[in-house]
Parts: C-alpha cells; sequence; structure tokens
C-alpha cells in the first residue's frame, strides 16, 4: 500500500501554493501573451488562451490577471515588473477615474472608464495609501474599505485629486 501512495502522490516540481500544474501553466502561458504583444481586453485573452489549449472563462482570466498583478496601461496589458513605480502608476490611471463616493462610513466606490477599474485598483493598492485597508475591482467599479469616516474623507480628496488631473 505504501508503494501506490507514493506512486499517486503528485510531481514534486515547485509551482504555487494551492494551484494545480495546468494552473500555473495557464498562468505562464498568460505572461506570455502578454509579453509577446499588445493585448487589451479579456476578451482577447481568453481567445488567445483557448487556441494554447486552455479551458478559461472571462472570470478566471480575470482572477490570474489580479493575482499576478497585471496592469492595464492605456490599452494594453502590462505584467508588473514592465509597470511603473506607484507614483508613476497613478498617474498613468488618473485619467481612467470619473467620479468617487463615499457609501457610508467605511466604503468608498471609485466609478471608472470601461475596463479600467482593475488597473487603478491595482495602482491604488500599490501607492500604499494608509487609509486604504482594501480594494475590489470589477469593470468599471471599485470597492475601496477604509477604517472611519475620516480616513474615508481622506481617501476621497485623494481620488478626486486624482481625477481632476
Amino acid at each position: 500500500m505504501q508503494n501506490i501512495c507514493k506512486f499517486m502522490q503528485t510531481n514534486p516540481t515547485p509551482h504555487y501554493p494551492g494551484t494545480s500544474r495546468a494552473h500555473d501553466d495557464r498562468r505562464e502561458t498568460l505572461r506570455q501573451i502578454i509579453r509577446k504583444g499588445e493585448v487589451g481586453r479579456q476578451v482577447e485573452l481568453v481567445r488567445l488562451l483557448k487556441r494554447a489549449g486552455f479551458a478559461v472563462t472571462q472570470s478566471s482570466v480575470s482572477r490570474d490577471l489580479r493575482d499576478l498583478g497585471v496592469a492595464k496601461v492605456g490599452d494594453r496589458y502590462v505584467l508588473p515588473e514592465e509597470a511603473s513605480a506607484p507614483v508613476a502608476d497613478l498617474r498613468a490611471v488618473s485619467s481612467f477615474v470619473q467620479e468617487a463616493i463615499p457609501a457610508g462610513p467605511h466604503l468608498t466606490v471609485v466609478r471608472t472608464t470601461i475596463g479600467s477599474a482593475q488597473s487603478v485598483a491595482l495602482a491604488i493598492d500599490r501607492a500604499r495609501w494608509p487609509e486604504v485597508v482594501g480594494t475590489i475591482s470589477g469593470d468599471d467599479t471599485i470597492f475601496i474599505a477604509t477604517t472611519s469616516a475620516r480616513t474615508q474623507r481622506v481617501l476621497v480628496d485623494r481620488i478626486r485629486t486624482l481625477a481632476s488631473r
């Protein structure tokens, strides 16, 4: 029985904790696609990954982009090592910010241009503003959690300043 258990163990080759080999391969292929060309839409990434033999959905690609730290600069995706420093990231995405609206004392809703929320949220996360507890982004909306109403006011002022640039 002991030999059978050893036989059925997974390959000890290192990969991301909690992920499968196929998952890791998909992410590596995604990195290669982003490095090679100017892909600007998740639909294109889904198509290219399917062509490479991966069964993916837009939501799985979206999670991969977030987990890999991929940013959208202008109209294309870039890997973290290609992205600029946080201040430059904020300047690069400032034109995508449309408005910031408080939603209760701890939540701020930021509206962006369509397809830009992840890039803006990533830039905010990388800026490490002390008032930001965390961000969640969709396609054109970001939810930002703060610890208090006071820190929320600071955040809203920062974002409105950012949007006015």
